[in-house]
C-alpha cells in the first residue's frame, strides 16, 4: 500500500518511529537497528510493509530496502510473525542474516530474543528451500556457475548466490556481479563483502 514514507521522524520510541508527513503522524514499526539510524527532528525514509489483520492496521518501516526484503522473507515463514522477524532484524544485520541462511547457521538466528533452537532450524530450511527455488534462474549456462570467475559448480558460488537472494537480488544480477569478481581465494562472507562493495544495485 505505502512504498515508503518520507518525511520528519516526530517521535522515537522502543521499537517504534512516528513520521510526519504533511502534519500526519505515521506510526512504524522498526528493528532496533533502523532506529539506531533515525534521529527525532531530522527528515527520515522508511520503506514500509503494511500488516492488515481484523483487528489491526500496522506498519513496518525500515531504513534500507534489504532490511525490509529480509522482513518479507522471514515473515513469509510459517510460525514467523512480525514480532520474531523484528528480533532477528535488531540482533543481525540483512547480510548477517543471508550469510546464516547460505551457512545453515542457526546460533546466528537464535542470539535474538525469543528465537529458540527449533524456530532457528524451520527458518534455515524455509528461507534455504526458497533460495533454491529463487535460484532457478541460475542456469547452467549461468556464468556465476559455469564460467568467469566462478568454477563450473563451485559450491562457494551456490553459497553466495544464496546469500544475495536473500537480500532481494534477482538471478540475473547475481549472474552479472560473479562474472566480475574473483572469489575463488574469498571465503563465502568475504566473497559476500566483495560483492556488496560492487555497484550492484
Amino acid at each position: 500500500m505505502f512504498y515508503y514514507l518520507n518525511g520528519t521522524v516526530a517521535a522515537i520510541e522502543s521499537g517504534l518511529a512516528v513520521i510526519d508527513c504533511g502534519g500526519v503522524g505515521f506510526s512504524c514499526n522498526t528493528s532496533m537497528r533502523s532506529l539506531s539510524m533515525l534521529k527525532q527532528g531530522e527528515t527520515a525514509k522508511l520503506y514500509t510493509c503494511c500488516v492488515i489483520r481484523e483487528d489491526a492496521f500496522d506498519i513496518y518501516g525500515f531504513t534500507t530496502q534489504k532490511e525490509l526484503n529480509s522482513f518479507r522473507m522471514l515473515t513469509g515463514i510459517t510460525g514467523v510473525g512480525p514480532k520474531a522477524a523484528l528480533s532477528i532484524l535488531s540482533a543481525s544485520s540483512p547480510e548477517e542474516l543471508a550469510l546464516a541462511i547460505a551457512n545453515g547457521n542457526e546460533k546466528a538466528l537464535t542470539i535474538a530474543p525469543g528465537i529458540g533452537k527449533k524456530l532457528a532450524q524451520r527458518i534455515l530450511l524455509e528461507l534455504k528451500d526458497k533460495v533454491t527455488a529463487d535460484l532457478s534462474g541460475l542456469t547452467p549456462g549461468s556464468v556465476s556457475v559455469t564460467s568467469g570467475k566462478a568454477p563450473a559448480g563451485d559450491p562457494k558460488a551456490r553459497d553466495v548466490a544464496a546469500a544475495l537472494t536473500v537480500l532481494g537480488y534477482t538471478p540475473a544480477e547475481i549472474n552479472s556481479v560473479l562474472s566480475r569478481v574473483d572469489i575463488s581465494a574469498l571465503t563465502v562472507e568475504e566473497a559476500v563483502r566483495e560483492v556488496l562493495k560492487t555497484s550492484l544495485k
